[in-house]
C-alpha cells in the first residue's frame, strides 16, 4: 500500500516522537481564578475553555503506545462526569458550549487511543505519516475519479497474490455462469486461511515495534538522547507493518465477497 510523508522531513517536530509531554499545561481558572486542570476548575468545578491538543496530551499521557486500557477507561469516565452537557445543563451558554465542545474531544480520543491500532495510526499522523489508502482524501479522489486507490503489493506475497487474482476472477466467473467449482472453492478457503494465520501474525510484529518505540520514550525521559535514525526506524517499521496488515485485510475482504456472494 503507497504512502505518504505529508510534511517534508524538515518542517518535522522531531521532538514530538519522544518527548512526555506529561499532563496538560495549568492556567489560572476563568472563574475563580485558582489554578486548575486542564478540563474544569480543581477549586469551584467549573468547565474550562477547549484547547487544541493532541489527544494524548488531552488524557496527560506520553506518546507510549503501550497503554493500559483500565486506566484510560477510567480517565475517560472521570472526565466524563465533568465535562458532560447534561452536567453543565444549568450553567452559561458559553460554559455549555465549552462542555459540547470538550465532551466531543474527550470521545474522539478516547476512540481512538483505545483500541491499539487506530492509535498506533494516530501516532504516525502527529508525524505526518499517513496510510494513503486508508485515508478519507484517497478514498474521496477515488470515488470522484472512478479509479481504483493504488495499492503496492508487499514483496513476499507477490506469486501468491498473482494466483490467487486469477482465483478470484475465475470464480466470479464461474457463479456468474451458474458452474460451480468446489475444487476452486477448497483452494480459495485454503488461501483464505494462510493469509488469515499471516495477518493474524503481524500483531506480534506490531507489538514488538510498540516496545521499541516505547523504550525511545523512557530513554529520553530519563535525559539520554535519541537519534533521529533510531526514531526514524521505530516509524518505518510501523508503516510496514500496518501496511501488510491493510493489505492482507483487503484480500481476506476480497475473498469473503467472492465466496458469499
Amino acid at each position: 500500500m503507497a504512502l505518504t510523508d505529508q510534511k517534508k522531513t524538515a518542517q518535522l517536530d522531531s521532538g514530538i516522537l519522544v518527548v512526555n509531554q506529561s499532563k496538560p499545561t495549568k492556567v489560572n481558572c476563568w472563574s475563580c481564578g485558582a489554578m486548575r486542570a486542564a478540563h474544569f476548575c480543581q477549586e469551584c468545578g467549573k468547565v474550562q475553555p477547549p484547547t487544541p491538543v493532541d489527544y494524548f496530551t488531552f488524557f496527560g499521557l506520553p506518546f507510549r503506545l503501550n497503554l493500559e486500557p483500565e486506566k484510560l477507561e477510567g480517565e475517560f469516565y472521570a472526565l466524563s462526569r465533568h465535562l458532560h452537557p447534561d452536567i453543565n445543563a444549568i450553567n452559561s451558554d458559553r460554559e455549555q458550549q465549552w462542555s459540547l465542545e470538550k465532551s466531543s474531544q474527550l470521545n474522539d480520543a478516547y476512540r481512538t487511543l483505545k483500541d491499539p491500532i487506530t492509535r498506533t495510526e494516530y501516532l504516525l499522523r502527529l508525524q505526518g505519516v499517513q496510510l494513503e489508502e486508508q485515508s478519507k482524501a484517497a478514498t474521496e479522489e477515488a470515488r470522484r475519479t472512478g479509479k481504483l486507490k493504488k495499492q503496492v503489493v508487499p514483496p513476499d506475497l507477490l506469486e501468491q497474490v498473482f494466483e490467487l487474482n486469477m482465483q478470484l476472477e475465475e470464480m466470479r466467473m464461474n457463479k456468474k455462469m451458474g458452474e460451480p467449482d468446489r475444487t476452486l472453492e477448497r483452494e480459495l478457503q485454503d488461501s483464505k486461511k494462510q493469509l488469515q494465520d499471516r495477518y493474524n501474525g503481524l500483531v506480534e510484529e506490531l507489538h514488538a515495534a510498540w516496545n521499541e518505540w516505547d523504550a525511545l520514550i523512557d530513554r529520553a525521559e530519563q535525559g539520554g538522547s535519541v537519534l533521529e535514525d533510531d526514531r526514524i526506524a521505530v516509524r518505518d517499521k510501523m508503516v510496514d507493518v500496518l501496511n501488510r496488515r491493510s493489505y492482507l485485510r483487503n484480500l481476506l475482504r476480497d475473498i469473503d465477497e467472492v465466496l458469499e456472494s
